[in-house]
């Protein structure tokens, strides 16, 4: 039992409600409710629909936790894998700057589905969740810039999130879930190759980090054993998946830094690498009053995991591939003023699109990438038609802890995510969404939208 990991399970094990600020318990909820807007989002998708169908045909076709996008239920597992496969594929999903970590997808499907299933309260069910950002994010911080080159962190660092969520809410004392994180850790899987065949891989990453650690902390409350090293043990997670890992970032202020109040929301419905230099060029637009047809080219200015994320994307094929691809949501942001679903799904392949994409180009900054993770700065240089070179800069892109969105804006985005997919009506989505807002107040977490009207 080495003693940072050790440490890490004794929190998610013995954390408890009282033990949480108040602003971090309204952070937690802002996180829930955006969290649901991305899962409704989901619905009709057909990676997600495709991972729907399988949990439909391997479990249960009755049972405590509600799959939000087909309206039915399951057991806590397969809920969970349906909800956390849907909540990632609209690229609306919260992120953790220092970790470059999605906490909310393979968190709050897992706190969901527990939830629902024992009965717990809506206390619970946040502290749960308040556990799995903090030891999700330390572990991302623990693997570290190299892990993310080739790793999607959210598939790896997620099983251990995931395990801590449930592994709380089933009640295991530090030892197992010192012996959950050992059987999530060593499920860890997940790699960028994906983006260069526009595969569907990503929302099998999240659904099996929810699915693997659910799993994990399910076998420990039955005496299942685990590795007790599975972060920074010589043949554990570090060992094979990073060359800069950190031990001391696994227990970084343990109780009195909260992580989860770090976490970013996502405005553009895009990967966050481009929300920086997307927000830069709307400044540069708006400063100028320049139209989409008065931009020539655009360099951005990046760190290193851009480039790693982004460069393979070079001809985008399909809708998802191209929230991965700098030069088109940077021509969608020209042309529109937002990057969202609808402009996403309508001019992503449109011939003005296509040709202001091949006109933007990334370059590696020094300044920004000294900066990243930490901060994620946005950095662009637009030259006009008209010969004129305009700089433009963001150190807070609109989602970040310092430029966050209102309850108002939470609310607008979910409710505007669930018309986009048509997966609840509006006033299914305000119930809905209303009981969230309430949860810390709570008795018992219930079902949250129901058998469709």
């Amino acid at each position: 039992m080495t003693p940072t990991t050790a440490s890490l399970a004794r929190f998610a094990a013995d954390l408890r409600f009282t033990d949480i600020p108040t602003p971090v318990v309204r952070r937690a909820e802002d996180l829930l409710v955006d969290w649901f807007g991305s899962a409704l989002a989901g619905h009709g998708s057909r990676p997600v629909e495709t991972i729907a169908a399988f949990a439909r045909a391997m479990g249960p076709a009755a049972g405590g936790s509600e799959v939000l996008v087909g309206r039915g239920r399951s057991s806590p597992y397969f809920a969970a894998m349906v909800n956390a496969a849907a909540s990632h594929v609209a690229e609306q999903d919260d992120v953790h700057n220092g970790s470059v970590f999605h906490p909310a997808t393979v968190v709050f499907p897992v706190a969901l589905a527990w939830a629902q299933a024992l009965g717990a309260s809506g206390p619970q069910l946040l502290t749960a969740a308040v556990a799995g950002y903090e030891v999700g994010i330390r572990v991302g911080e623990f693997l570290g810039r190299s892990h993310y080159k080739v790793f999607h962190t959210t598939g790896t660092a997620g099983t251990l999130a995931a395990a801590a969520t449930a592994g709380h809410l089933l009640g295991l004392d530090a030892a197992r879930m010192l012996h959950a994180f050992g059987s999530a850790g060593t499920q860890s899987a997940g790699l960028w190759e994906f983006l260069r065949t526009a595969a569907d891989s990503k929302q099998l990453h999240t659904a099996h980090a929810a699915a693997a650690g659910l799993m994990a902390a399910s076998l420990a409350r039955d005496g299942f054993t685990g590795a007790q090293a599975i972060l920074e043990g010589p043949q554990g997670m570090a060992a094979g998946m990073s060359r800069d890992a950190d031990p001391a970032k696994l227990v970084e202020g343990l109780g009195t830094r909260w992580a989860l109040a770090e976490t970013s929301f996502k405005f553009h419905a895009a990967c966050r690498h481009t929300h920086p230099a997307a927000d830069a060029l709307l400044a540069v637009m708006a400063a100028n009053q320049l139209r989409a047809e008065d931009i020539d080219n655009v360099v951005t200015h990046v760190h290193q995991g851009a480039i790693d994320v982004l460069g393979p994307v070079v001809d985008p094929a399909t809708v998802h591939q191209s929230k991965f691809s700098m030069g088109t949501v940077l021509a969608l942001v020209a042309r529109f003023g937002q990057a969202g679903l609808a402009e996403f799904d309508a001019h992503f392949n449109e011939p003005e699109t296509r040709a202001l994409r091949e006109r933007v180009r990334m370059e590696l900054d020094a300044e920004v990438d000294g900066a990243y993770p930490r901060r994620w700065i946005g950095k662009v240089t637009v030259r006009t038609t008209d010969g004129r070179v305009l700089q433009g800069r963001v150190d807070e892109p609109k989602g970040d802890p310092g430029n966050t969105l209102s309850r108002e804006e939470i609310t607008a985005k979910a409710l505007r995510l669930a018309a986009y997919s048509g997966a609840a009506t509006e006033a299914e989505a305000q119930r809905a969404i209303g009981q969230l807002w309430q949860l810390a107040g709570s008795a018992s977490v219930g079902m949250l939208l129901g058998a469709p009207a």
